[in-house]
């Protein structure tokens, strides 16, 4: 009932077409031999689990003879709008940039920093910048995808600061020849104890609503969580997609991100990626490396039903968010 509501209420406009995106994603990477270069933005929901690299796995093994490299910029705990105030776009524009407007973002970082000097983010990305002045060729690189991932900034639809500053770092993206895709999370929806039956969908559809408005208005694709999670919950109840010590993503909420990433990426299904793990990077509180923050292995290896399962419920969740957003 929760889909034919949300095709419904979803209004469509200008999307990149699915043949456009096959013609460019076959000429980003059908070839063997061919590199793939990916910029992901955002916070410890993609830094936790090593999530970029886990895309980067899947993406090679889905696509043999495909390179991928994965570059992140990553603040805990900030949004696109703080992004922007520490200087993210130098890096997403780092083909172009000159090193007077990385020294300028430097200044303007120092002089915030020395006004709070609590201000840990201001200073680590002042440390960021120096580096690209550094070590440029690290840096100058010529991104095929930059990933913009939300975090409780999409939740008042269209006067979210989300949808201020991802078109602003979109235009950046695409300036540079770069694809953009939104990695939406969903904090507020993920369960952290068993179910006995499907949430209540209201706070799902009002996000898709406006994340496809969005998505169709920059040519953007969409790793739709709050989607793909509901789906979850209503077909295995029995997983959950949190922590209970840790506000976190899981290691199934983890792989159900990745495998959506790599549909946005490739247009294609997951099914079948024999990447079959997911390891955390933070672990028991009581100082144990091999436990996560529940106790529990800080590797989570998938039975072949859960990955299946997963696979499948992201690909089905992604097709039917493009198909919603068309409509």
């Amino acid at each position: 009932m929760l889909f034919r509501k949300l095709k419904q209420r979803l209004k469509s406009t200008a999307f990149l077409s699915v043949a456009s995106f096959i013609i460019i994603c076959d000429a980003a990477c059908g070839k063997e031999n061919e590199s793939l270069e990916i910029l992901f933005i955002g916070n410890s929901y993609t830094g936790r689990h090593n999530l970029s690299k886990v895309v980067e796995a899947m993406a090679e093994a889905g696509n043999p003879g495909l390179e991928v490299n994965v570059s992140t910029v990553i603040y805990g705990g900030r949004r696109l709008v703080d992004h922007w105030r520490l200087g993210t776009a130098n890096f997403v524009r780092s083909q172009k940039i000159g090193v007077s407007e990385i020294e300028k973002t430097i200044a303007s970082l120092e002089k915030a920093f020395a006004e709070n000097p609590k201000d840990n983010h201001a200073k680590s990305a002042i440390k960021r910048n120096q580096e690209f002045l550094d070590n440029p060729d690290t840096w100058r690189k010529k991104w095929d995808i930059v990933v913009l991932q939300s975090y409780r900034d999409d939740l008042e639809g269209e006067t979210s600061p989300y949808m201020q500053y991802a078109p602003k770092f979109a235009k950046l993206a695409k300036d540079q020849g770069a694809r953009v895709i939104l990695y939406e999370t969903t904090p507020a929806t993920q369960n952290a104890q068993p179910l006995t039956e499907a949430p209540e969908g209201a706070v799902v559809m009002e996000k898709e609503n406006s994340i496809a408005a969005l998505a169709n208005r920059i040519e953007a694709q969409v790793a739709p969580m709050a989607l793909i999670g509901y789906r979850c919950q209503s077909e295995r109840p029995d997983l959950t997609l949190r922590f209970v010590n840790d506000a976190h993503l899981n290691h199934t909420m983890a792989y159900l991100t990745a495998a959506t990433l790599y549909a946005a990426m490739f247009d294609k299904s997951p099914e079948g990626l024999p990447v079959d793990s997911i390891t955390d990077i933070r672990f028991f509180k009581g100082g144990d490396k091999s436990r996560d923050r529940d106790g529990n292995s800080i590797t989570r290896v998938f039975s072949k039903k859960d990955r299946a399962d997963l696979q499948r419920i992201a690909w089905e969740g992604y097709s039917e968010f493009e198909r919603m957003r068309r409509n």
